[in-house]
């Protein structure tokens, strides 16, 4: 099932969402629903709160068929920093520049319940971090340096793509 996504200002998203007690099949469900979602809006990754749900559960996908599925996430070590562009779906249409870890050592659990630690590196680094910002009720803009106004995002990223 495909939801539509909640849009900032709504303070929904400023909200530390609840752990997951138990993998059920309404959590496989939603975890279905939420990769549905995040497709059909374009997206990398995408957060239970960014549809209404107060679990903490995200999705990311940077590579298309390299799905990651987290539930109860934490970060337990990083390492580094680098300042990258960031978006996110439920705040259209605004962009900007946001430190964040190069390297992180992400753990938690998948649809089976098993615990796994993952470490990512660069813009996996980022989308982890960025989802599970979400699920603390943090968005990227409390974090943006600067702004880059939509019409001028791509001869922005042209610009910097050395960086």
């Amino acid at each position: 099932m495909r939801y539509p996504i909640i849009i900032y200002p709504n303070e929904y998203l400023t909200k530390k969402m609840a752990p997951v007690e138990a993998i059920t099949d309404e959590i496989i469900a939603l975890l279905d629903d939420l990769h549905e979602t995040m497709i059909a809006h374009d997206g990398i990754g995408i957060a239970a709160p960014q549809i209404g749900k107060n679990l903490r559960i995200a999705l990311v996908e940077v590579d298309e068929g390299d799905l990651f599925e987290l539930i109860n996430p934490e970060i337990i070590e990083t390492k580094g920093s680098s300042i990258d562009v960031e978006g996110c779906l439920s705040i259209p249409e605004t962009y900007g520049t946001v430190e964040r870890a190069d390297e992180i050592t992400v753990r938690y659990f998948d649809r089976e319940g098993e615990e796994i630690e993952v470490v990512a590196y660069e813009y996996l680094a980022r989308a982890f971090q960025h989802e599970i910002d979400h699920l603390d009720g943090k968005l990227f803009i409390d974090k943006m340096i600067e702004q880059i106004p939509a019409d001028q995002l791509e001869t922005y990223m042209e610009e910097h793509q050395d960086d």
